[in-house]
């Protein structure tokens, strides 16, 4: 956001304009496009362990995969999944968690287990502003489309339908703090659409609302530099250190450490971040 100003869940105090936070990715499926999928709650704290020594303020957990061409899952599997997870993560430790989730049941379970954090690839579903209008918390809101069709310019189009999810959240209740737009790269969207949203990112940001953005190892990061899943590190970081000088808030990653460095530096060049030790550095 372009103002300073401050969330607040469980013991963290997330301050918008001051720096950028990474979220880290902990998919729960056997099938997860980027090859890093884990079977079982041990493996899922396992990981989400080591993405907060790294760096990650919030560890986000899904069952389901959205890899293209994925078979959904039904809500009893993805509970099944998730919520082990979830529960032995907060046992563990008091970082922020996220879920990944399009079902208001799914949801329901996972904030009972201890997630503190909606993030929809589909964003507002009537079932799930039932369920946020009952239980006000930050949700991520992507935007995103069955088919890549868009009869006016794309960017325009992301912009409007997530100025007007953002109204419908804050006539629910939320604060604009609460409401973090996702712009929904590699949904709904070509290669060439994809490199013109993050391109025009600055556009979404200038809304008002915390900006988050999710382009780790995706497809047309690939396509530009010919390069497999595991092998896309250095596109991510491009596109990572242009949204972060363009306003973004959040960058939801797999490779937190390498991606940490990457927010630190465009964090000290675009927002004045300096590590604490900084006097002591030479």
């Amino acid at each position: 956001m372009s103002s300073k100003t401050t969330l607040s869940i469980r013991n963290h105090n997330l301050r918008y304009g001051r720096k950028t936070y990474i979220m880290g990715i902990v998919n729960v499926t056997p099938d997860s496009f980027s090859q890093d999928g884990v079977l079982n709650p041990d493996e899922a704290v396992k990981l989400s362990l080591a993405q907060i020594a790294q760096g990650a303020k919030i560890i986000d957990i899904g069952g389901q995969s959205t890899r293209p061409g994925y078979t959904p899952v039904d809500e009893k599997t993805e509970i099944k999944r998730i919520i082990p997870a979830i529960k032995a993560l907060r046992k563990k430790s008091d970082v922020i968690i996220s879920v990944d989730t399009f079902s208001a049941n799914v949801l329901k379970e996972a904030v009972a287990a201890g997630a503190d954090i909606l993030n929809s690839i589909w964003g507002l579903t009537e079932e799930l502003l039932s369920f946020i209008k009952k239980h006000p918390m930050p949700i991520v809101i992507m935007h995103n489309k069955k088919e890549a069709v868009y009869p006016n310019e794309v960017v325009s189009e992301v912009v409007e339908n997530l100025s007007l999810q953002a109204e419908q959240a804050l006539r629910a209740g939320l604060s604009k703090e609460q409401i973090i737009l996702d712009p929904g790269i590699g949904f709904g969207k070509t290669a060439d659409q994809n490199i013109e949203v993050i391109s025009k990112i600055g556009e979404i940001v200038a809304l008002g609302f915390p900006t988050l953005i999710g382009t780790s190892r995706k497809s047309t990061i690939g396509k530009l530099l010919d390069r497999p899943v595991d092998k896309r590190g250095f596109g991510t970081a491009a596109t990572i250190a242009y949204a972060i000088a363009c306003g973004v808030d959040f960058t939801r990653v797999h490779d937190v450490k390498e991606i940490a460095d990457v927010v630190k530096v465009s964090d000290a060049l675009v927002r004045s971040w300096r590590p604490s030790n900084w006097e002591a550095v030479v």
